[in-house]
């Protein structure tokens, strides 16, 4: 987590009325629980993390905080307005923006914005001031006469993030907004978000990529439609602690099946020729993991604790649940 983070993260606990409180939500499609009693609270001014993989709810989620899809149970608040009760009224203080953001291609980057700035009743006298601002934040200025269409996928990712922040939202609402894009336009992206939250925007973020998950200040695991843990990134990495352990090994998958096998391997990772092994206790089920490889005439070196990565601690917590 870096320092802005770590810094709003500490300051949350004092935070007064949160900005969105869900209160057990649920949605159902057909006999699937797409989200099951999901209930958590973001504080103000605070960027959370809806971290899990494909089909875990988040989208789904993410849809009913926006107003845009009706729950089947709980509700929730999303400034000062029920999803249940109020969802258009949801609307007016948010940005959402879905994995399929509605650019038009037929019109250039600068004519989206300025299309977006219609819709959302943006004054004409601050219309100069925004554009220029957003445009600072994407890089998108010498592209500004250029149509959308012939964006690269993050360009047009940037783009779409600059329409839904033209009215200056207080809630920010993102739907896997890096997801298959290259590697600088991702970086900008979380630029773009960096800053918007620095500017007191409360921002909930969705993504399935694990290495994005420090981002937050704090996030909630999400699998099959529940959740898992809520905590900050240093705080669940340190309840993991002690449950990870790696041993380098001549032969990779002929370890890996011993140790599948194995009552104290809960689960086994080759990276390269190294496994990562996940353990109740490092401590006593480490040694048991070497002397399992070398009883079966496998090289192996002491296991030894490994710091768990979010990806570790994020299949720890599915195992532990």
């Amino acid at each position: 987590m870096n320092d802005g983070a770590a810094a709003r993260a500490a300051s949350h606990g004092a935070a007064g009325d949160p900005a969105i409180v869900v209160d057990r939500l649920e949605r159902r499609f057909g006999d699937v629980r797409a989200v099951d009693g999901v209930s958590f609270e973001v504080h103000r001014g605070e960027l959370f993390g809806l971290v899990g993989p494909d089909g875990a709810g988040k989208t789904t989620l993410l849809r009913m905080l926006a107003g845009v899809l009706r729950p089947d149970g709980g509700d929730a608040r999303v400034g000062e307005a029920s999803v249940v009760r109020d969802p258009e009224a949801v609307k007016h203080g948010i940005a959402y923006m879905s994995q399929r953001f509605g650019l038009y291609g037929d019109l250039t980057v600068r004519e989206n914005l300025n299309f977006y700035a219609d819709l959302y009743q943006v004054p004409q006298a601050e219309r100069h001031g925004r554009l220029e601002r957003l445009f600072h934040f994407s890089n998108l200025e010498p592209f500004q006469d250029r149509l959308a269409a012939q964006l690269s996928g993050g360009m047009k990712q940037k783009l779409g993030l600059s329409c839904a922040l033209i009215h200056e939202p207080e809630i920010l609402l993102l739907d896997e907004p890096t997801f298959g894009v290259d590697p600088v336009s991702r970086r900008d992206l979380w630029l773009i978000v960096h800053e918007m939250v620095a500017r007191g925007v409360t921002a909930v973020v969705s993504t399935a990529y694990m290495d994005e998950a420090e981002r937050f200040d704090r996030l909630a695991f999400l699998h099959e439609g529940r959740v898992l843990a809520i905590d900050t990134p240093t705080a669940l990495q340190r309840a993991a602690a002690g449950t990870l352990v790696g041993v380098r090994v001549a032969h990779v998958r002929e370890a890996r099946r011993v140790l599948e096998g194995h009552p104290a391997a809960r689960r086994v990772t080759a990276f390269g020729q190294m496994l990562h092994v996940g353990v109740r206790n490092a401590a006593t089920d480490g040694p048991a993991v070497t002397r399992a490889l070398r009883e079966a005439g496998i090289e192996a070196s002491d296991a030894a604790p490994l710091e768990p990565s979010m990806e570790d601690v994020f299949i720890a917590t599915v195992d532990a649940a």
